[in-house]
């Protein structure tokens, strides 16, 4: 996918233009293959955290390169670094926490709690900024959530997961929604000046760099046992880094708190590739869910 320059800054309230709104549908389904190819590394013997820091750092190194090639500027004054900072915190809190999430509850419950994260986009706009969503949004928000519920059967999964640790798993993947939608909105409000490349390479490598610290606290880098482990994370890698710094450009132009939204199609994605890659079933009640969310979706993105 092009790493080009993103359009000119949109009003927040406005809706993306077809090209726009395709592409961020596209984000949604690579950002799923990801977690597909997760789903095979950590099966055969790798662990979330290793992901996480092998992701970022070979996504901040490739980004690097093109910088350097694109000679951009990385000069940033003081009070932007100091927000890059605090983005790359945030992003680094909403990984490690919803791979925590993930690991106490089952991932259908996760995956849902952690796509409230636009709703969390709108709150912090308006508590932050004082941009008020637009009404779009506030209708379809619910309409995607309930349909998401569907589609990762949530009910059934909420009958398989240990009481344990359920209540700390919910709070994970609420925080992590909740750091991600606060990354997004500062992204857009404080560093929409800094060219999108240069946020992808500082805040993926400060992620990375402390998720290396935190496995080499924690007994080391846990590499994979088997062919497919190593082909799940280099393809895990390679999706992520693609998804995360498209995003990173085109998003915070566009206006997160009116569009992000269109995001929440990547359990959906996943879902449809878990089923035509690994053999998982999808019952009816499923399939109503995924043509709810994609119905709200595409209504939220044509909207004028």
């Amino acid at each position: 996918m092009s790493l080009a320059p993103a359009p000119p800054p949109r009003s927040p309230s406005t809706a993306p233009d077809l090209r726009a709104f395709v592409t961020l549908l596209l984000l949604a389904w690579v950002f799923g293959a990801n977690h597909v190819a997760a789903r095979v590394a950590f099966d055969h013997g790798v662990d979330v955290v290793t992901a996480v820091a092998v992701r970022s750092l070979a996504t901040a190194l490739v980004v690097a390169l093109i910088v350097r090639a694109m000679a951009l500027p990385v000069r940033l004054a003081a009070s932007q670094w100091r927000w890059m900072a605090v983005v790359g915190g945030l992003i680094a809190v909403q990984s490690l926490c919803l791979y925590a999430a993930v690991a106490r509850l089952p991932v259908a419950l996760a995956l849902l709690a952690f796509n409230s994260f636009p709703v969390w986009v709108a709150l912090w706009s308006a508590l932050v900024y004082r941009q008020r969503p637009p009404r779009a949004v506030l209708w379809a928000m619910p309409v995607i959530l309930l349909g998401l519920a569907l589609a990762l059967d949530v009910t059934g999964a909420a009958e398989r997961a240990a009481p344990a640790g359920f209540g700390a798993g919910v709070a994970f993947a609420l925080t992590a929604a909740a750091s991600f939608g606060l990354a997004l909105v500062f992204t857009q409000h404080e560093l929409a000046s800094v060219d999108g490349r240069v946020r992808t390479m500082l805040t993926m490598a400060l992620v990375g760099t402390l998720a290396l610290l935190l496995t080499l606290g924690g007994g080391g880098l846990h590499w994979p046992q088997a062919t497919p482990g190593w082909v799940g994370l280099a393809l895990l890698t390679l999706f992520y880094g693609i998804a995360f710094t498209v995003m990173f450009v085109l998003l915070p132009r566009l206006g997160v708190a009116a569009n992000s939204p269109i995001l929440n199609t990547e359990p959906v994605a996943a879902l449809v590739m878990a089923w035509a890659l690994l053999g998982q079933t999808i019952a009816p009640l499923q399939l109503l869910g995924c043509g709810v969310v994609v119905l709200a979706v595409v209504a939220l993105g044509l909207r004028r």
